[in-house]
């Protein structure tokens, strides 16, 4: 980092955006935590403690925590914004008089704008416009990051100044960052991941073993690049920590909020059931609702996600649901190596039949 002191504003005070303030603190930078809650505020400045989401972890007392958003923003070189993805246009909009076009701004969050299906990056376009904006991505349990255990992220923008200072801001010896061009292919992986991980719980709820969970992640990860691309972004781009890095740790960790939910449900409980006992944002369950959307109306094929579409919204039981998914056509394992279509052709030529024939009720592939 350099050698002058930098001022870091973060909005919201979840548990990410607040071991991101404590990180910048242990930097150097003079922090300033903005969230609506005045209790919290007040534990944050007397003990340095955030009760509701990191209990155990010890804020360094240099981050300063307010009510009062232009407080936080004042002189602010770096804002950091981790607010859900359903409260983020409005926290924007809050924010924008005291927002300046020199500012860099960064989303932490990993969802999709419901009414729009704008990633958060292009609601900071829209509402915003400023030129250094760029999103934070990559397998990172808050509370890991907490208890100072190895972790990297990435940092992605098409303005170098943006991905550098970043990186010199959060770059520590526990916490690397990495950067990326790709904001469009970074943000996606970190929303869509999410779908993944319900997915990953529910199948370890039901004793599905490490074959079945090797399988969907693979299978996983070839949807979401194939969703991806179609959107314009970079299937390089899910070989690294937003794609194939943040899927492992989603679909293995039960500190994954959406890993809880899909192990919730495959215990037999309801959705609102495993949400109401999470008491946290999941985002992966609406974003299942506006990839699968998306997905149809774009000529998208996504079995994954609307299998568990199927089971989140149309009361279908979760093992009724894998067993269909395994009745499917086999394709092509790397599509970008070897086409879907040219798998299609090679079966049509020895069958006589065309591929959509040969697959059941099942889906066509996977």
């Amino acid at each position: 980092m350099s050698e002058q002191q930098i001022n870091v504003a973060v909005l919201g005070g979840g548990s990410f955006g607040t071991a991101l303030a404590s990180i910048a603190a242990d930097n150097g930078a003079r922090v300033r935590q903005w969230m609506r809650d005045g209790e919290l505020v007040d534990q944050i400045n007397s003990t340095h403690r955030n009760g509701r989401y990191l209990p155990a972890y010890a804020i360094n007392p240099a981050v300063t925590a307010s009510t009062d958003m232009a407080t936080v923003l004042e002189d602010a070189e770096l804002v950091l914004i981790a607010i859900p993805s359903k409260a983020f246009r409005s926290v924007v909009q809050a924010a924008r008089p005291w927002l300046k076009p020199e500012q860099i701004l960064v989303s932490t969050t990993k969802g999709i704008e419901q009414e729009s299906f704008l990633l958060m990056s292009e609601v900071l376009d829209q509402e915003i416009g400023f030129p250094h904006v760029g999103v934070i991505a990559g397998p990172n349990l808050a509370s890991e990051i907490a208890d100072k255990q190895l972790t990297a992220t990435v940092i992605a923008s098409h303005d170098p100044l943006t991905r550098t200072r970043v990186q010199q801001v959060l770059g520590c010896r526990y916490f690397r960052v990495y950067a990326s061009d790709d904001r469009h292919g970074v943000e996606l992986g970190g929303a869509l991941k999410n779908i993944y991980a319900i997915a990953a719980g529910m199948a370890a709820a039901l004793g599905m073993g490490e074959n079945t969970r090797s399988m969907l992640m693979t299978r996983a990860l070839a949807e979401m690049s194939r969703f991806a691309v179609a959107q314009g972004a970079n299937p390089m781009t899910f070989l690294g920590l937003a794609g194939v890095g943040d899927l492992i740790v989603t679909c293995s960790s039960n500190l994954s909020r959406n890993y809880r939910v899909g192990y919730a449900l495959g215990q037999g409980q309801t959705l609102e059931q495993a949400v109401d006992s999470l008491g946290q944002v999941a985002e992966g369950v609406n974003t299942v609702r506006l990839v699968c959307d998306k997905a149809r109306n774009s000529g998208v094929y996504m079995p994954l996600a609307e299998g568990l579409y199927h089971v989140l919204f149309d009361n279908v039981p979760p093992k009724d649901m894998a067993l269909s998914l395994m009745m499917g056509e086999q394709s092509s394992d790397v599509e970008f190596v070897l086409p879907r279509e040219a798998v299609q052709q090679a079966h049509r030529n020895s069958t006589g039949t065309s591929s959509d024939e040969s697959g059941g009720d099942g889906p066509e592939r996977t």
